[in-house]
């Protein structure tokens, strides 16, 4: 027999598995059209059912409400009939919002008023097709590495409607065959051992030397100079190059890639040395100017400290601090013991935990110079081969508690304009692999925060390969203007959102 208050659990279940089979080809359909939608920061393309299930599960648990895909559907379905032009659009902040503000509506009145307020907050997107670039923006990888495949990867899965960021080309040295080196780097994008398959077909067209990813046509270029490659050979005009070997990071090196013809800016996937801008998506992208033509993403610690560390410095004030990280082994080091140009890293990555120094501490301080000389910072390079943690010890301007602490990062992470880079977990059993494919630049672990006083210590977990790319491609995006439009367009305050909560947790049958 049933428990009490569980008998309909399971009819409860496959009504919303029914609801998000139904939401799939909605969401595809304006995927199309360049309308990206999104639950609380998560984007909710290219799910399945299940994942898409998930996804508002996991948003339920973050913000302790109980909106499930009965209150999604309703607002997604009003978005479909909508002239909208290019935009993100959060259907769970929607969602949230409008059963908030209506609790005691009759049902009948309640459909009649959730199309009003959609069309309301959607009102600054609808019929506005010029919000972007009407034509595509070329995007050439130069290296295909680990960084570089999974840009590619990101890239084809942006596509959309055809009218965003392209990728067009892959530039590596000269092989001794390039069929065979054609073959293998296709099958290195189709399986990777840690992100898995890739999403989508590829098609290897050996004559021409192409890869057919999802229908975009992505051309091989093989050349030792970046500045003797003439793009605009194969098409490619006005392109942002994407440099992901690292061989050069100052100015002056990037900067062979502008003398290539068809190249219009540069972005380094790690830090830039010297005047060269390093930004970190969501906390100075708007240093990005259109003039820039050079431009770094930073390092993978770099993203993942930066945007918690401003974060705990508006809210309490940082006197000082220290980073351990405990990363990843990266392909720098060797498999066996054998020489190295750094000390420790000779030494074999995976027997061995790798005592090595940081640059990500000293990126703070040209990041947020209010914390210029306060932190200071080691690394240990560890034997797993994806997933990062950096320890955050700070000592704060004014006394706190774990309670505190933790409800200010939940309510960053959900609400605040920086919720694509500060994700939050709820769970006290997750382990490093539970964050492989996270696209966040950092993750609060908010079972393992401590706080005694004015003394905190932050746990932060991240994806370094495939978290750090998303945040590359996001700076691509704001360097090419590739840019979106977000619905609601103000997120709401803290004390908005209890309150939103209360009401929404008694009016969640609706």
């Amino acid at each position: 027999m049933a428990k009490p208050g569980l008998d309909g659990v399971f009819a409860d279940w496959k009504s919303r598995e029914g609801l998000a089979e139904a939401m799939i080809p909605m969401i595809g359909g304006l995927y199309r059209r360049n309308v990206v939608i999104y639950i609380h920061g998560v984007p909710l393309y290219n799910l399945s059912v299940i994942e898409l299930m998930k996804a508002h599960r996991a948003v339920r648990q973050i913000e302790h409400n109980e909106m499930s895909e009965f209150e999604t559907h309703p607002i997604l379905d009003i978005l479909c009939d909508m002239d909208l032009g290019r935009c993100h659009v959060d259907i769970g902040k929607l969602t949230t919002t409008f059963m908030a503000d209506n609790p005691d509506t009759t049902v009948a009145d309640y459909n009649e008023k959730r199309k009003a307020y959609v069309e309301r907050a959607c009102a600054p997107v609808i019929g506005q097709h010029d919000t972007g670039p009407q034509e595509p923006v070329d995007v050439v990888v130069y290296g295909f590495g680990r960084i570089g495949r999974l840009v590619t990867r990101l890239l084809v899965e942006k596509t959309a409607g055809g009218h965003n960021m392209v990728q067009r080309a892959v530039v590596l040295r000269p092989p001794k065959d390039e069929v065979l080196d054609l073959e293998r780097r296709a099958s290195l994008l189709r399986q990777d051992s840690i992100h898995g398959g890739f999403s989508g077909t590829i098609r290897v067209e050996t004559e021409e030397r192409v890869l057919i990813c999802n229908g975009n046509v992505i051309r091989f270029i093989y050349a030792n100079d970046p500045s003797t490659i003439d793009y605009t050979e194969y098409g490619i005009n006005n392109a942002l190059v994407i440099d992901s070997t690292g061989v050069w990071r100052d100015r002056e090196g990037l900067q062979n890639h502008l003398k290539a013809k068809g190249v219009a800016k540069v972005l380094l996937t790690t830090s830039g040395k010297g005047d060269v801008k390093n930004i970190v998506s969501g906390v100075n992208s708007d240093q990005i100017m259109e003039e820039d033509d050079v431009i770094a993403a930073a390092s993978c610690t770099t993203n993942a400290i930066v945007p918690v560390l401003k974060c705990m410095n508006d809210g309490f004030g940082i006197e000082r601090g220290h980073m351990e990280t405990i990363h990843a082994y990266t392909d720098d080091q060797n498999l066996h013991d054998n020489i190295h140009s750094k000390e420790r890293r000779g030494r074999s990555a995976p027997l061995n935990m790798v005592l090595t120094e940081s640059n990500a501490t000293s990126s703070v301080g040209k990041l947020l110079p209010e914390l210029a000389g306060k932190l200071t910072g080691n690394s240990i390079r560890v034997p797993v081969p994806n997933v990062s943690m950096a320890v955050l010890n700070l000592s704060l301007s004014k006394e706190t508690s774990v309670e505190e602490v933790n409800e200010y990062l939940r309510d960053v992470a959900v609400n605040s304009a920086m919720q694509r880079q500060i994700d939050y977990t709820v769970s006290n059993e997750v382990v490093s692999t539970d964050f492989i494919g996270n696209r966040h630049a950092g993750i609060v672990d908010s079972f393992a925060t401590i706080v005694e006083g004015s003394n905190a210590v932050l746990y932060v977990w991240y994806d370094n390969e495939f978290g750090y790319t998303c945040q590359v491609v996001r700076v691509a995006q704001k360097m090419t203007g590739v840019l979106y439009p977000l619905v609601p367009m103000q997120p709401v305050s803290q004390s908005e959102r209890i309150d939103m909560v209360a009401k929404l947790k008694s009016t969640s049958s609706l």
